[in-house]
């Protein structure tokens, strides 16, 4: 599995991007790839009081991408996909919390170790999501993108204790394979 990227050191500012409302429609897309772009940057959130401005603007930036695929009327355009799954794959995909291999993890005695990334990692599985059931997401463009090595990787965050993870994995790949699967 690939490597997660590091957090952005702290001196570098997020940019607080305008929204998709203060834009021309014609300028809508190259906005959303731009939007795409922020949110692939990842948040320390195992520094507690960290970058919370930072953490606030790709928190409200991952909220507009929801809306935005939610509200898409056009289809989505094919040089969009690989930014899609460029920014999920940043955030999704990261080294999950460890036990110790001494004690298994066992579901009907132990607490998950919940993802501490949750505040953004949670709007990311939403915003996924949303963008396979979207209307405006043609099958045959996305299945290029949304292919074996995506899915899985999908299938290796299984391992994940965190419940909620495991929810949207499942609702997320029973979509892929409702809509992409020949």
């Amino acid at each position: 599995m690939a490597a997660r990227p590091a957090p952005r050191p702290t001196n570098d500012v997020m940019e607080n991007l305008p929204s998709f409302k203060e834009v021309p429609n014609s300028e809508r897309a190259n906005l959303f790839v731009r939007k795409l772009r922020l949110c692939s940057v990842i948040c320390d959130f195992s520094d507690a009081g960290g970058n919370d401005r930072d953490k606030e603007i790709k928190r409200q930036t991952l909220l507009e991408l929801v809306d935005y695929v939610n509200s898409a009327k056009q289809p989505f355009v094919e040089q969009i996909m690989p930014e899609v799954v460029a920014m999920v794959s940043a955030n999704i995909f990261r080294p999950l919390p460890a036990r110790s291999k001494d004690t298994p993890f066992d579901p009907e005695e132990d607490e998950p170790i919940l993802e501490p990334a949750w505040p953004h990692l949670h709007i990311v599985y939403e915003f996924f999501l949303r963008f396979v059931v979207s209307g405006s997401t043609e099958a045959k463009v996305a299945r290029k993108y949304i292919d074996t090595n995506l899915i899985t990787r999908f299938l290796e965050l299984f391992d994940s204790e965190d419940p909620r993870e495991r929810d949207y994995l499942k609702t997320i790949l029973h979509r892929i394979y409702g809509k992409f699967m020949p």
